[in-house]
């Protein structure tokens, strides 16, 4: 196995982030109120902004705006362990390898995650648009009408118009791919 290391650099620019739940199981939306403390908690222990955000029922996408670059191992950390400590049992996988469940793991998240730091901000308007996009491509859902998302605070704030996602910005998203 890979030797994995974090890149970090002394910057206050924001970071794109994917995290995924362990074989791709479908139990975020089910258990989105327990995700949802769970960002409450770990923003009370780490300083931290979520930018933009969307949440499907296998995975999630995010920008967040941490107070320091090496705070958000530990912030995702945070997020994973007090979900995985909160969700009802029979969301937690009973076939794991015996090396994963001495390391602690319940199978309800993949290991890793990815991040990207995001360098300028057509780089940050790309990422956010592809978090929106997200209900379209995984479940034919206008951004509008997903329920699971940041997208109607980017309306309301003037940056998106509410039928966002047509035809022409679709094919424009699609040739991004942060999965």
């Amino acid at each position: 196995m890979s030797n994995y290391r974090r890149y970090f650099i002394n910057s206050q620019n924001p970071v794109f982030i994917t995290f995924v739940t362990y074989n791709r199981k479908n139990i975020l939306i089910p258990n989105i109120d327990i995700l949802r403390n769970c960002f409450i908690h770990a923003k009370c222990k780490y300083k931290f902004q979520i930018i933009a955000i969307t949440v499907l029922q296998n995975h999630c996408h995010m920008i967040i705006s941490p107070r320091c670059a090496e705070d958000i191992p530990k912030i995702m950390r945070t997020i994973k362990y007090h979900f995985s400590t909160n969700i009802p049992d029979k969301y937690i996988c009973n076939n794991l390898s015996e090396s994963a469940l001495k390391r602690g793991e319940k199978g309800v998240w993949q290991r890793r995650y990815y991040d990207h730091i995001i360098r300028d901000e057509e780089d940050l308007n790309k990422h956010i648009d592809y978090i929106h996009y997200n209900s379209f491509k995984h479940y034919n859902i206008a951004p509008k009408d997903w329920l699971y998302s940041s997208f109607k605070k980017f309306v309301k704030n003037n940056c998106y118009d509410t039928n966002w996602c047509n035809i022409d910005d679709k094919y424009k998203i699609q040739q991004l791919d942060y999965e």
